[in-house]
């Protein structure tokens, strides 16, 4: 699954084109690179995201295109302690 379509499904960002802007700029980065909105997901991933003055560590769990709204399966775990990569 590309990022920017993970970072929507999973509720970490509101819209696909606001994660797709945010890879884009350099605020996106996967296993401490830098990540392009196309790059792959896979389980077991971090991913970073620099949101201002806020770094947000999450680590993949599982991936599902197409979740439903009444059930939300975490697609993600919350990792504290987040260096923000240089």
């Amino acid at each position: 699954m590309r990022i920017d379509k993970f970072l929507k499904v999973s509720r970490l960002i509101k819209r696909r084109t606001v994660a797709k802007e945010l890879a884009e700029g350099g605020r996106v980065y996967k296993n401490g690179r830098q990540s392009k909105p196309a790059d792959e997901v896979k389980i077991g991933d971090l991913i970073t995201l620099m949101l201002g003055s806020r770094v947000i560590g999450a680590r993949v769990i599982s991936l599902n295109d197409k979740p439903l709204k009444g059930v939300l399966a975490p697609m993600y775990e919350l990792v504290e302690k987040v260096k923000p990569p240089k």
